[in-house]
């Protein structure tokens, strides 16, 4: 699985849908996190570094000191609309498989550059599949959110200066904006 987008949430107030893609496929896996996991995910995304490290840096950087390496991500349940994922470590001598959120666990595939899996039955449970209008529709949804974007007026430096100072000050939801327009002009 890849991450193909993330949005906030029309059905949870505060919350955000992460959006996977099959790699090879058109099937795509939307899961609701929080806003926390979201600006976690943001951030790695674009690879900024915060000021101080976040809780996946952290335990990133915990996990490499004792000699663990995240070796993959698996989405392994789907249980009452909740999705479960373990992630499978190796210490150099024993592989164990660790209960995660979801969220955090792409969190932390993201920093560990490590691939996500799910399984079928979980695609097929929760999974919708995108068919050539769907991605039509949401090229026409991506050119109706431009003609209402407040960052339009500004120019790319101007942007990467203005996310520069959001990271600075900890302020993290408008930085994944400014990101995610500055990604959208690429």
């Amino acid at each position: 699985m890849e991450i193909v987008g993330m949005s906030y949430s029309q059905l949870q107030s505060g919350a955000y849908a992460l959006i996977l893609g099959e790699v090879e496929g058109k099937r795509r896996l939307p899961i609701i996190i929080g806003s926390f996991e979201a600006q976690a995910i943001a951030i790695a995304l674009e690879k900024m570094k915060p000021a101080r490290p976040l809780t996946h840096d952290l335990f990133k950087s915990f996990a490499e000191i004792f000699g663990v390496t995240l070796i993959e991500v698996i989405i392994n349940k789907f249980i009452d609309g909740v999705f479960h994922a373990v992630l499978v470590c190796d210490d150099g001598h024993n592989v164990v498989e660790i209960d995660s959120r979801t969220s955090d666990a792409v969190a932390l595939a993201l920093r560990f550059n490590c691939p996500i899996f799910t399984t079928e039955a979980i695609l097929k449970a929760a999974g919708v599949e995108m068919d050539a209008a769907s991605l039509d529709d949401e090229s026409s949804e991506n050119a109706d959110a431009e003609a209402d974007n407040p960052w339009s007026d500004y120019t790319d430096e101007e942007l990467e200066e203005m996310m520069k100072k959001a990271i600075e000050s900890e302020d993290y939801e408008r930085a994944s904006q400014i990101r995610d327009e500055l990604k959208r002009r690429k």
